[in-house]
């Protein structure tokens, strides 16, 4: 690790209750290194405009800057990736991005990505299989002694089931893993998981039963931008789903949601003061 980024890397959070003295929710803009993320695939493959993307979305406002360097996409196509391959497309990125300033998670579920990009200047580790995937991520999220993300995620999704006691469940075996490798109960987040693994009408299930989640009294993460769900409610196109993308976020931030991971950070930024600005008032009156 070169002195710079080690000065960064100490100069981060070393927790989510330290991020969230600055501002709830926080605003946690995507970078996808990918050439098929369901939304933006192959946009940000050229380092230096993945870069470029990342400094428009610090100065649009985000709180953390999220990257990933493999499609988790939550519905078909998506195509395995090799170590060398994820560590290629983030090798020449990281460093730019981490340069910014604002907190970097790593979105990865290949611990030796995770390790080598904490190591290296990210603050946060992002598992969208949160910790019930490969088994060494946990070892390395309590090593670093970082914040977390743990997303709910399922192989595929089942309409028959009760999907927020499903959530609900894999949240418990997720919290047992991480107290287990000795990672704090204070550095976790959890993520519902909007679209992986479930129907449209799971995710809209999901997103109006947030308070649930939020009673388990550890913050929570809501990703719904530009998710397929809204196109079953309003049928559109990933990158014309903007409206949809702003009322989840509203929706989150009214249920309580600590964080909001969106591709559309200025918007979102905006929607959020203007909601928390007439909230404001509205709580001023008799």
């Amino acid at each position: 690790m070169s002195p710079q980024t080690a000065t960064l890397a100490e100069r981060a959070p070393a927790s989510i209750a330290a991020l969230l003295r600055r501002r709830k929710p926080l605003v946690m803009g995507i970078l996808n290194v990918t050439p098929d993320s369901f939304s933006d695939g192959g946009r940000f493959l050229d380092a230096q405009l993945a870069i470029g993307h990342a400094r428009q979305i610090a100065q649009d406002g985000a709180d953390i800057l999220d990257i990933g360097a493999e499609s988790t996409r939550p519905y078909g196509g998506m195509q395995p990736v090799t170590l060398d391959d994820e560590m290629a497309r983030l090798q020449p990125v990281l460093p730019g991005a981490v340069a910014l300033g604002i907190p970097v998670s790593i979105d990865t579920i290949k611990a030796k990505v995770a390790a080598w990009a904490l190591d290296n200047g990210a603050a946060i580790l992002n598992d969208v299989w949160g910790f019930q995937r490969d088994p060494d991520m946990a070892r390395v999220a309590a090593e670093r002694g970082v914040p977390v993300i743990l997303m709910h995620n399922r192989d595929k999704a089942d309409p028959k089931i009760d999907i927020v006691a499903d959530v609900l469940a894999f949240f418990r075996r997720s919290l047992e893993i991480a107290a287990s490798a000795g990672v704090r109960r204070e550095n976790i987040v959890l993520d519902p998981g909007i679209g992986f693994g479930k129907t449209p009408e799971q995710s809209i299930m999901c997103l109006g039963r947030l308070p649930d989640f939020v009673k388990l009294g550890i913050p929570l993460l809501v990703g719904a931008s530009r998710k397929r769900f809204i196109s079953s409610v309003a049928p559109s196109e990933p990158d014309h789903r903007i409206g949809g993308s702003l009322a989840s976020a509203l929706i989150a931030a009214d249920a309580g949601a600590a964080i909001v991971r969106v591709h559309d950070v200025a918007e979102t930024v905006q929607a959020l003061k203007v909601h928390a600005a007439i909230k404001g008032t509205s709580r001023d009156q008799p």
